[in-house]
């Protein structure tokens, strides 16, 4: 017998897989976050994050205080510490003095659903 039908099996799950992979994770975010990714490219800009980061999408978001947002997406820690979850963000977004007290991103009076917006917007910078 023959491994030829057993290997292409393999070689088609795999395919299938893997172009899973790549598929863009937009609509995903914001069902993860429960935010809204439009919203959040808003509140970004409304409350000026982007006077201390980089943000991609962003007008004007070319700060050096902080670290750069590109890329967020696929980053595995936030801030060094937290594992990049979205409960995490949402959390470091809102109130991110009670998560590291004395860091240097100040708390801006963001609420826990402008909080999950913005997650939703950071998580499709890949």
């Amino acid at each position: 017998m023959s491994d030829v039908p057993i290997r292409f099996c393999c070689v088609i799950f795999l395919v299938i897989v893997l172009c899973a992979c790549g598929q863009s994770g937009a609509v995903e975010t914001g069902q993860q976050t429960g935010g809204n990714i439009q919203n959040g490219q808003r509140l970004i800009a409304r409350y000026g994050c982007g006077s201390c980061h980089v943000i991609p999408g962003v007008a004007e978001a070319n700060g050096k205080v902080g670290p750069t947002l590109e890329g967020f997406g696929s980053r595995y820690y936030i801030a060094g510490l937290l594992v990049n979850t979205p409960p995490n963000l949402v959390r470091w977004v809102s109130k991110p003095q009670e998560v590291l007290p004395g860091n240097a991103m100040p708390n801006v009076g963001v609420t826990e659903q402008q909080a999950r917006d913005i997650a939703a917007y950071l998580y499709t910078l890949r």
